[in-house]
């Protein structure tokens, strides 16, 4: 048998193998969407909580797509390092309200103990956004108590036996 009938065979089997190879791989891809989701659920479910503060709320605009992009800007103390992250909550809008986070606002934050620099403040089961106190605005004169009300004598029944 000559063994130049075997080099398309095995010249067609490789690209066949090449072929399969790459849409199994393609198919099986997760999108940049899916692995920060997943990264935010595993940190909900394992991470350890600490104090941290938000410094800001960045509304900033794609220059690649245009959309726009919220990023929660804060701070966090572990083991005497001091990190400042950021967590694009974009897709999260709707557990945050942006116009009460402001500077300073205490927050929780779930790290990673591996990696204290992967962190998070808000994911789609926990959040670590405190509710921010309310405040009343100063009263600008002491109401006077009004004591000109009817007095009212208490109404006595007398049952009397027969």
């Amino acid at each position: 048998m000559n063994s130049y009938r075997l080099y398309p065979i095995l010249a067609f089997g490789a690209t066949a193998a090449i072929i399969g190879y790459a849409l199994l791989s393609r198919k099986n891809k997760k999108t940049a969407e899916d692995l920060e989701r997943e990264r935010r659920a595993d940190l909900a479910r394992g991470g350890r909580i600490i104090d941290g503060n938000v410094i800001d709320v960045l509304e900033l605009e794609d220059d690649v797509t245009g959309q726009q992009m919220i990023l929660l800007v804060y701070t966090y103390d572990v083991a005497g390092v001091t990190y400042e992250a950021s967590q694009d909550v974009t897709r999260l809008r709707q557990f945050i309200d942006l116009y009460s986070c402001r500077l300073g606002l205490p927050a929780s934050v779930k790290y990673d103990t591996h990696n204290p620099g992967d962190s998070i403040v808000i994911s789609e089961t926990w959040s670590g956004l405190r509710k921010p106190t309310i405040v009343l605005p100063p009263r600008t004169a002491i109401e006077p108590v009004d004591r000109t009300l009817p007095f009212r004598a208490p109404i006595v029944s007398s049952l009397t036996k027969s």
